[in-house]
Order: C-alpha cells, then sequence, then structure tokens
C-alpha cells in the first residue's frame, strides 16, 4: 500500500546500518562494540530511558555531512518500504550545528533520493526552553523554502517542559505561515493535549493517547476532528502503553476521533508503518479501517490541496487492484 505518515523523527529512523557507519565514522563507542550491542542499546525501561539514550546517540551525527547521510539513508529507507508522502521531524535544536546549516543539509540528503517526498517540521526540543526554541524558529524562518519545511513540533521531556511556555514561539511560527503540531498525551497525561490545543492553537496533536484518561477531552477530539499522530509500537517501547490489546488506539479509533498511525522513530523501536497496520488487523480491524487510516494521513498531512488529491486518487487505485472481491 502507498504509504503516507506523519509522525517520524529523521535522527530515530536512522536504519541500523547507516547508524553503525555514523558510530564508526565518530571513532566507535567501547560500550557498543558490535552491531548486535547497537540493537541491545535500544531496549528501553521508559520514556525517560528513551530520552537519554536519543540524547547519547547525538554525538554520533555532528556534521554537515553527517546529516546529508543520514537523510538520505532514511529516506532510502522509507522509498523502499512504499512510502510516498512524509513528514518528518529534525532536530536542529539538538545539534551543535547552526540550524540553517543543518537543515540545508537535510534537504540535500532526502533530494538524493527519487520516488518519495519528504517535508520537514523541526522539533524545537521544549528540554532547551522557550527563548532557545525562539532562536531555533527564526533560523528555520529563514530557510523554510529552501529546506522544504512546512511546520514545526516540539518533543522531549514533555511532562517537565508542559506546552504554554511555549505559547510566544507558537504564535511567531503561525504568522510566518507555519503549520503547528506539538508532542502532547505521551510522557504526560490528558491536561498535556488540552494545554497544547488551548495554548499553542495545534493544527495536529503528537500522540496524544492519554487523553483516553478524559473521557470529555476524548469526546472533544471527535468533535473537533484534530488528528492524532499515534505511534502503537514506541508507545509499547516507552510503556506509554500497556499491551497492543490494551492500547489506547483502540478506543480513539473505536470513538471516531481522527487517527494517523506513525512509527516515531522505527530504527530505535524495531518497527515499521507496514507492521503497525499489520498489528491493527491482528486486532480485527478490517481493510476498510486500514484505508481510512491512510486516508486520513492524507487529509491531516500538510501537503497541498493538488499534491492530496494525487495520494488519493493513488491510494484508491491500489485498494482498486489489491482489494478481495466478497465470496458469492
Amino acid at each position: 500500500m502507498p504509504k503516507v505518515e506523519l509522525h517520524l523523527h529523521l535522527e530515530g529512523a536512522i536504519p541500523p546500518e547507516a547508524m553503525w557507519e555514523l558510530i564508526g565514522r565518530h571513532g566507535g563507542d567501547p560500550e557498543v562494540p558490535s552491531p548486535e550491542a547497537l540493537a541491545e542499546r535500544f531496549e528501553f525501561t521508559d520514556f525517560a530511558h528513551f530520552i537519554g539514550v536519543w540524547e547519547w546517540k547525538l554525538k554520533f551525527h555532528d556534521t554537515l555531512e553527517d546529516y546529508q547521510y543520514l537523510a538520505a539513508a532514511v529516506a532510502e529507507d522509507l522509498r523502499r518500504q512504499g512510502h510516498v508522502y512524509v513528514e518528518a521531524f529534525v532536530s536542529p535544536t539538538d545539534s551543535p550545528l547552526e540550524p540553517a546549516a543543518m537543515l540545508m543539509a537535510v534537504r540535500r540528503g532526502l533530494d538524493q533520493v527519487t520516488g518519495v517526498e519528504v517535508a520537514l517540521v523541526p522539533d524545537l526540543v521544549r528540554d532547551t526552553g522557550p527563548i532557545a526554541a525562539m532562536r531555533t524558529l527564526e533560523a528555520v524562518i529563514s530557510v523554510r523554502e529552501d529546506a522544504g519545511v512546512v511546520g514545526i513540533t516540539i518533543g522531549g521531556s514533555e511532562q517537565l517542559h508542559p506546552p504554554e511556555q511555549f505559547a510566544p514561539v507558537y504564535r511567531r511560527a503561525r504568522e510566518a505561515g507555519l503549520r503547528l503540531t506539538a508532542h502532547a498525551g505521551e510522557a504526560a497525561g490528558p491536561a498535556s493535549v488540552r494545554r497544547a490545543i488551548d495554548d499553542l492553537g495545534v493544527d495536529r496533536i503528537g500522540h496524544g493517547v492519554r487523553a483516553v484518561e478524559d473521557p470529555a477531552l476524548v469526546r472533544e477530539l471527535v468533535e473537533c476532528q484534530i488528528p492524532l499522530e499515534v505511534c502503537p509500537t514506541s508507545n509499547l517501547r516507552t510503556r506509554v502503553a500497556p499491551s497492543m490489546e490494551r492500547h489506547q488506539v483502540r478506543t480513539l479509533i473505536d470513538e471516531g476521533a481522527f487517527v494517523t498511525i506513525n512509527t516515531d522513530d522505527p530504527a530505535m523501536f524495531g518497527c515499521t508503518l507496514a507492521g503497525e497496520f499489520a498489528a491493527l488487523a491482528e486486532l480485527g480491524y478490517d481493510d476498510e479501517t486500514l484505508r481510512m487510516l491512510t486516508e486520513n494521513a492524507i487529509d491531516g498531512s500538510w501537503a497541498s490541496a493538488a499534491r492530496k488529491r494525487e495520494l488519493h486518487v493513488g491510494l484508491a487505485a491500489w485498494w482498486q487492484q489489491h482489494s478481495v472481491p466478497p465470496v458469492a
């Protein structure tokens, strides 16, 4: 199936072989002597542990050449998996490089690969605070057209840095014509989702699964049809969800929320978008529901109206070719 994804971190999607190459380029790490040890590094006890491993990874991609290389590697991996359109997060605040130069290096890498379109959504990283986020945002705005930037998000330690701190940053981004999403309802509860909506004025919510802890909020999400960037395996790996059978996504889909399915950090979590859909199928969701979730991703994207029509036509053509006729 042609795949559309709205919540994928480039730095968390580096294929294992490319990540191993980056580690080697930086002199290796005695604590990670083999690709097998690298895979073991990506076993997480909770969300805070995941953030710690993320910070460890950063030292292995800290040059413009590194970012161009990893972007091309990720784009090729996405193309191979059948992705046709992706809105990918990238974190210039986490890099020692000047943000505009870093974004342009990423764009050069992405443009090396044809067959998949990758728009960028810089993550302003809430852990560095709103002042640093505003500085990064201004750099983002300066290259938004050339770098193919369509919006912003804030990721990081959601439980420590509530959304309202970043309200001025989000107002500036909106004024500059950027679209808005924010990680919320992942490491923190439903209040984080509500604050992202009320104080930041987001167009989408990154994750949002803990909204189910507040039935009134779920009703509001259903009524307003705010797109949710749900990442099932990610939530399992960081212990946000107890199991796939008891995953919050089931409530959100069944209640009629605007759910999209995504992988978040697929190389770190060992997942693929095809695998996410397969897991939902195993829970009993039929082909029409899986198709609807992909249509949601198209409609919830920040692609142009013309591009959305192209994506819908391509998806419809695929389903027409591959649908199984009913048994007489």
